[in-house]
């Protein structure tokens, strides 16, 4: 056995940094610094020139205290090539084949492969394995070793260390060769030679139970290698951060072995990895015929392997290493990877916005869940709590790679999201798996992902690879990025460090690593040496050199992306639309709902798939096809026989009129079989298999329309249900729901949180009373009688919308149908006009109604009848000037179907204006002159005295806007101007300032008039115009104003000139009041907005002018009937 005097072991070492600086001179730099009783990465640097050396070189000392030290020059652009070998006592050396272990990071190797015949020249290897054996024979090693080689491409190859035991990837030489060499070594301690050990004898093709010697300097056949192996270790290391160790809890560890690939682990699902521990936890080992068989057998394994835990994995890099080009083509040396991660070459990660919708619901998601688990804890503690902590929404910034996404995150069903940003919205599915991640469904594809908070951000895995999220964090603040202890500060505390520089160590899993700045200042020592870390703890605060030198993640400002409906409704079977549909609008009365404006249009869009599927006569049909189909293996074929018999008839009439679903035959049939059955026990087994059956015929026993009332009424039921109970207030209606649900806070929780969601739910009831009126309004049943007095009777102003809807539908339930009271009103026109005499009662009737009929008078002004648009003119003028002295009616044709109607009025005795313009006495004005009268007329017009309180009108119908332009200057032409034209030199506008009552006109909301202008100077003729909408142009106010104004301030001096007071356009759409639009002359023609949808006659029977002391704004009602105004004080 050779002997190493200790003097010149000694020399081959170095003492301290000095002594160490001095050899890296000699020899040169770059250098590695080396521990000899380092290993796994432990106790190796590299020097790459004298400023960095000592730093290095007390790491080193630090990770393995004691350890001797030496330096060595470093060897670029090797292979690092082991050869295993087994030697015993007698003298006997062989080799084991060799590994290549090229793939390394800190020098630590990450992946390994057998043989490494497939790198090295045959000639050369067999070299180095002579090499190996002979070093074994010459200290006279016993047992299993390695011998570590680096390779260079030109065929030399340099000793590197020997190795005497067993690495733990030796796993790789066993499956090459077939031997155990745990086995092999205990065997060898036995005294046995290797000629009589069976592997040995084997591998040489030898009998496995003889004792003959074996030649190994010259074997016959030599041994050769079964296979390739590629090994893999599995570490709890961020290859983002420079495979930075992490450590802490495994949640999740789910390994899949297969024939030719295994592994084996140190940590359970319930275990994890302390700080103190190495990191690596796992080793994966794949065989194949060929290296590309083996390697495409690890890729498959690694994408099964699932590891969830708090710390990040190698798995994702490995994968990518194993499909990059230069490992399929064995191009690689030992300082690829190094290389690899200094060009932050990461790992596959998933699409960058699929991360982000992922990352959103999983915080999402955790969010809701601790809201109802907070609030259901402070419940149970006997606190009432705000319901604002259960909100529905949850606001996510996620930032990656210096982009900023922020969404808003809604649960529109207890497993269905809306995703909004950028004014966009992704609807979809996530369930909650029982491991905690989530499962999702995408552009048709499920992804499972889950998410793990960190201190400075989010890591998401989705199907296998991980997106990291940054957050918003503060460059002054120096924190901790993983669990360890502080070693010491390498920048003094109040001295000035560069960014991107090291300014502590800390020790991490044995490993001695540096915490950087990210931006240059003055630094802070917050710990002291020697204290122990955790994650994002703080560490050091610095004061920038330049704060506006920070960089600010940049907006993201596209959109989400498209994705299609859950259910794609154009393939969908209407009951399959329907039942969604009702779905849909359950979970909205239970308070889900997604934000504005998107809920509105995706109300509107359910309510209108619900409705009409209710209507649908195919409905039935489809529903108790499904249920048939569920259990035609539990009963009769003879009664399947004769229901589908029943649906068969139902389904050939089904568009008749007459055809009505048969529940009252199919409930027969059961019943009549279930009478016939003799035994109690097969009587109770039929009706429960027929259960379904009865259920969804007792649905349709007053038929489709009755399905359709009993299923709005019960999503009415469930809204008074919960609103009922916080009529008293919040705090009493939560003590109430405590005792209503036994103590249960789940369910007290859901209750509340559908309460404080009311604006989507009272939305929601609204439209169905409202889908109601059309069926149900005049002959109600009594059971939607109940749900709408009980709805009418909710008190809570919350409620008030939904209330009033009911209570105008309980109203109206008194009151004949649209269609009916046409039609009433159309005979009395046509009997009041048809016969030998004219019948002006029935007109009369129409004028003095109690009920209100300006939703369907307008629309006689368009009857094909020419003689009942002249009476419907006409009664409408009078009626609505029910409160004056009409003096004169007249009616004239603009065309062969435009008709005309033309009047005079006195203001009445009571009115304000007509008290004023007493006292200024009566002065002659001009009636408007018709030119198709007679001349006589025209003549006796110009002799009449008429007094200042008379007033002028004309009104005229118009199919559309349109239409109205081509007449208007032939109406204009009507119109005789007054004595003086000039306009208003400084017009007053439309604020609601009544403090000149005593120009109040009838028609007028505003009665300040400038000074400058005189009662012989004021216009007096009213125009009124009629526009019928039938078109599917837009017909919201906003559009309706635009339009007319547009067509004011076109003609607002030939309206001066004409001396037109005020023009009032009314808008018309069957089954709806009219809207009104009134401008004025005072107004230089804008819109008096007090008049909003208000027919301006009516104006002095609301008696505004008794709100002179206010400023007064029209507010808009529901109920026609009402007319709200709000006022406010005058500034003086």
């Amino acid at each position: 056995m050779a002997h190493i005097p200790d003097q010149l072991y000694s020399e081959g070492c170095v003492s301290d940094a000095r002594h160490g600086m001095e050899v890296a001179e000699r020899i040169g730099y770059p250098v590695m610094i080396k521990a000899s009783a380092g290993g796994g990465g432990k106790g190796i640097r590299k020097a790459r020139n004298s400023e960095e050396f000592p730093s290095l070189f007390y790491q080193v000392q630090a990770e393995v205290p004691g350890s001797p030290v030496f330096v060595m020059k470093l060897a670029k652009n090797a292979r690092h090539i082991e050869v295993q070998i087994i030697a015993d006592e007698y003298g006997n050396a062989i080799s084991l084949f060799g590994r290549d272990c090229s793939v390394q990071r800190r020098h630590q190797k990450i992946i390994e492969e057998a043989p490494a015949t497939s790198v090295v020249d045959q000639g050369v290897f067999h070299e180095m394995e002579l090499a190996a054996i002979r070093l074994a024979k010459m200290v006279g090693y016993v047992s299993a070793g390695t011998v570590e080689y680096l390779y260079h491409d030109n065929g030399q190859f340099h000793f590197l260390e020997l190795n005497p035991r067993l690495q733990v990837e030796h796993p790789c030489t066993e499956m090459v060769a077939n031997v155990n060499l745990p086995a092999l070594q205990l065997q060898v301690g036995m005294g046995l030679p290797l000629y009589c050990i069976k592997d040995i004898r084997l591998l040489y093709k030898k009998e496995p139970f003889a004792t003959t010697s074996i030649d190994f300097d010259n074997p016959s056949p030599a041994p050769s290698p079964h296979g390739h192996v590629i090994a893999c270790r599995i570490t709890a290391e961020n290859p983002d951060e420079g495979f930075r160790p992490g450590s802490g809890t495994v949640q999740e560890l789910n390994f899949r072995s297969s024939k030719n690939v295994w592994g084996y682990f140190s940590v359970t699902a319930t275990g994890g990895l302390h700080e103190f521990a190495d990191s690596q936890f796992g080793h994966c080992f794949s065989w194949g015929e060929t290296r590309d068989i083996a390697r495409r057998n690890m890729v498959l394994a690694l994408k099964e392997l699932s590891i969830r835990g708090d710390f990040r994995t190698t798995v994702e890099y490995l994968i990518t290493l194993l499909e990059t080009d230069r490992f399929h083509s064995n191009n690689i040396d030992t300082s690829w990877l190094d290389q690899l991660i200094a060009e932050k070459v990461k790992a596959e990660r998933p699409d960058p916005m699929l991360g982000v919708i992922c990352g959103a619901l999983c915080i999402a998601e955790v969010a809701f869940r601790k809201r109802f688990a907070d609030y259901q804890a402070l419940l149970e503690r006997g606190q009432i709590m705000n319901a604002e902590m259960l909100s529905n929404k949850v606001d996510v910034d996620l930032i990656s790679d210096s982009i900023k996404y922020s969404l808003e995150v809604s649960r529109v069903h207890p497993t269905v999201y809306a995703l909004v940003m950028n004014n966009s919205l992704l609807q979809l599915e996530a369930h909650k798996m029982t491991d905690a991640s989530l499962l999702l469904s995408l552009h048709g594809s499920s992804y499972t992902t889950y998410l793990k908070g960190e201190p400075d951000g989010y890591r998401v895995v989705i199907g296998g690879k991980t997106c990291v999220f940054e957050k918003e964090n503060d460059p002054r603040v120096l924190r901790s990025n993983s669990p360890g202890k502080l070693l010491q500060y390498l920048v003094e505390d109040g001295c000035h460090v560069d960014a991107n520089k090291p300014y502590a160590e800390i020790e991490v899993m044995k490993m001695v690593t540096t915490l950087s700045t990210k931006e240059s200042g003055i630094l802070h020592h917050v710990k002291r040496p020697g204290a122990i870390l955790h994650p994002g703890m703080l560490v050091a605060r610095i004061d920038l050199d330049d704060p506006s030198h920070v960089r600010q993640a940049e907006k993201f400002l596209g959109p989400l992306p498209s994705a299609p409906k859950l259910s794609e409704s154009q393939k969908a079977k209407v009951h399959q639309r329907f039942q969604q549909a009702e779905m849909t609008l359950q979970h909205v009365m239970a308070g889900f709902a997604m934000p504005e404006p998107f809920f509105s249009v995706s109300l509107d869009e359910t309510l209108s798939s619900f409705l009409s599927g209710l209507t649908d006569p195919a409905l039935p049909l489809m529903e108790m096809q499904d249920v048939m189909s569920a259990i035609s293996s539990r009963i009769p074929t003879s009664v399947e026989n004769e229901i589908q018999t029943c649906l068969g008839r139902y389904a050939n009439n089904l568009t008749s009129v007459f055809c009505q679903f048969p529940s009252q035959q199919i409930s027969n049939i059961i019943n009549r079989h279930a009478v016939s059955l003799k035994k109690r026990s097969e009587h109770d087994q039929f009706f429960m298999n027929t259960n379904p059956v009865m259920q969804l015929v007792q649905k349709y026993r007053h038929g489709i329309r009755g399905r359709m009332r009993s299923t709005i009424i019960t999503l009415l039921n469930e809204y008074h249900r919960v609103e009922e109970i916080f009529q008293g207030g919040y705090d009493k209606g939560v003590s109430l729901l405590r005792s209503h649900h036994n103590g249960d806070m789940a369910k007290v929780a859901a209750d509340i949180f559908a309460h404080y969601y009311i604006s989507g739910r009272n939305s929601l009831a609204v439209k169905l009373i409202d889908a109601l009126k059309t069926e149900e309004s005049y002959n109600m049943k009594e059971d939607l009688k109940v749900t709408l007095s009980q709805l009418a009777s909710l008190s809570y102003h919350k409620n008030s919308k939904v209330a009033l809807a009911a209570r105008q539908m309980l109203i109206s339930a008194h009151e004949p149908p649209y269609e009916l009271r046409y039609n009433q009103v159309e005979s009395m026109f046509l009997s009041a006009i048809s016969g030998l005499s004219f019948e002006a009662d029935r007109l009369e009737q129409l004028i003095k109604s109690g009920t209100s009929i300006f939703d369907i008078l307008p629309s006689f002004f368009y009857h094909k009848n020419k003689l009942v648009r002249v009476a419907a003119l006409e009664v409408y003028v009078r009626r609505s000037y029910t409160a004056y002295d009409v003096t004169c009616v007249q009616h004239e044709m603009l065309d062969e179907n435009t008709t005309l109607v033309q009047w005079q009025f006195l203001l009445p005795t009571s009115h304000p204006n007509r008290k004023v313009a007493y006292h200024r006495g009566s002065i002659s004005l001009p009636i408007p002159k018709v030119y198709s009268l007679s001349e006589d007329l025209v003549s006796l017009s110009k002799q009449i005295s008429a007094p200042p309180c008379q007033r002028t009108g004309v009104m005229a119908a118009f199919n559309s806007f349109q239409h109205f332009k081509e007449y208007f200057s032939q109406l204009m032409d009507l119109f005789v101007p007054p004595p003086s034209t000039t306009p208003p030199a400084t017009p007053p506008s439309s604020n609601g300032d009544l403090s000149s009552i005593e120009e109040e006109d009838a028609d007028d909301n505003v009665f300040s008039v400038p000074s400058s202008t005189s009662t012989e100077d004021e216009p007096i003729h009213i125009v009124n115009i009629g526009l019928y909408l039938n078109g599917p142009e837009d017909d919201s106010d906003s559009s309706l104003l635009n339009q007319c104004s547009q067509f004011m301030r076109q003609h607002t001096v030939v309206l001066h000139q004409k001396g037109i007071r005020r023009i009032t356009f009314l808008f018309f759409k069957e089954r709806a009041f009219p809207k009104y639009f009134t401008f004025r002359a005072r107004y230089e023609f804008k819109e008096d907005t007090i008049y909003r949808h208000l027919e301006p006659a009516l104006a002095f029977q609301l008696e505004i002018n008794r709100l002179s002391n206010f400023n007064i704004q029209a507010i808009p009602c529901h109920n026609h009937r009402m007319h709200l105004y709000l006022g406010s004080a005058k500034v003086m």
